[in-house]
């Protein structure tokens, strides 16, 4: 179930300025983080699942603490970053920035390229009213940050910088645990190399306090960076387990959005969408029963799903 938000209130937190709110969600949806630019306005980054849009609206307005919306802006087109756009929009009237790279498959709402049909994953169709790309500047919360390139979990996506409060929104190129799915990686790009690459980027900033897409803020960046090395140079030796966590991560995505699924049902999803398919015909080469029984069976393992009459839950 998607945790109920953390909204930070004024100075209750040393390591976030007075303008800044992150309503930290459940892993399902990506964080929100709340901005107040102004006394009258405000920016939200990312927003969320699109089974949450109705809370997330509820949430940001709460958080705004009066002030009108005016600016959405995500930090890649993925649908737990995306999926409250159009909820927002439509409450709001706020513009919609996304990064360039992503506007042609936001335009043509590509649902293979932007990692929905192929995934199982869903998201609500929306309109965009401008780009940024690397390099540009946007005021927010009374700060300036620079948009950085952060490939690796998706080549397009960008993270945002603030050098006079230190603070970094790392989407999901660095999370105190890790990083997203090297997505690229499994369709043949070099997604190693720009994950490396990314954090390098990131290890050469001075930063204090990360706000990460998924998960609680964290201070403690050079440990995080370790973890995060350490995670793709096991990657680096091991190939295939880029594979395998992605399977795994994606399995439980699913069940986070629908509570509860029947092992039949996740074997038609590994057959019926794209891109699992893809990869078991690479990777494993199992019927999709036996392939959704392994999956389970490593999940119920690692404490991360629980399973009952052949029906799969997340784990408590």
């Amino acid at each position: 179930m998607d945790n109920l938000p953390s909204s930070y209130p004024q100075g209750s937190d040393p390591r976030l300025p007075d303008s800044i709110r992150v309503l930290e969600r459940g892993w399902l949806s990506s964080n929100n983080i709340v901005l107040h630019d102004d006394a009258d306005s405000g920016t939200v980054i990312d927003t969320g699942y699109v089974s949450h849009g109705a809370q997330t609206v509820a949430l940001v307005r709460h958080a705004l603490e009066g002030r009108r919306l005016s600016r959405l802006v995500n930090t890649h087109c993925h649908s737990d970053h995306i999926g409250g756009n159009a909820a927002l929009a439509r409450a709001f009237g706020c513009t919609i920035t996304i990064p360039t790279g992503e506007a042609r498959n936001v335009t043509a709402w590509d649902t293979e390229a932007l990692h929905l049909d192929g995934f199982g994953q869903r998201c609500e169709r929306f309109a965009f009213d401008s780009t940024m790309t690397a390099g540009d500047r946007l005021t927010m919360g009374g700060f300036e940050w620079q948009a950085l390139a952060a490939p690796g979990h998706d080549m397009d996506s960008l993270v945002l910088y603030a050098p006079e409060p230190r603070l970094l929104i790392s989407a999901d190129a660095l999370w105190e645990n890790g990083f997203g799915v090297l997505f690229p990686e499994l369709y043949g790009e070099p997604g190693l190399d720009a994950t490396r690459a990314t954090l390098d980027r990131i290890a050469a900033l001075d930063v204090a306090t990360v706000i990460p897409g998924h998960g609680a803020i964290f201070s403690d960046v050079d440990a995080a960076l370790e973890r995060a090395y350490g995670r793709l140079d096991a990657f680096a030796r091991d190939p295939g387990r880029v594979t395998r966590n992605a399977f795994r991560a994606l399995i439980v995505f699913h069940l986070l959005d629908r509570q509860s699924a029947h092992v039949d049902e996740l074997a038609a999803l590994l057959e019926q969408a794209s891109f699992f398919a893809m990869l078991n015909a690479r990777s494993y080469r199992l019927e999709p029963g036996a392939l959704a029984q392994k999956l389970v069976t490593d999940l119920v393992a690692a404490g991360v799903l629980q399973v009952e009459a052949d029906v799969v839950r997340p784990a408590p």
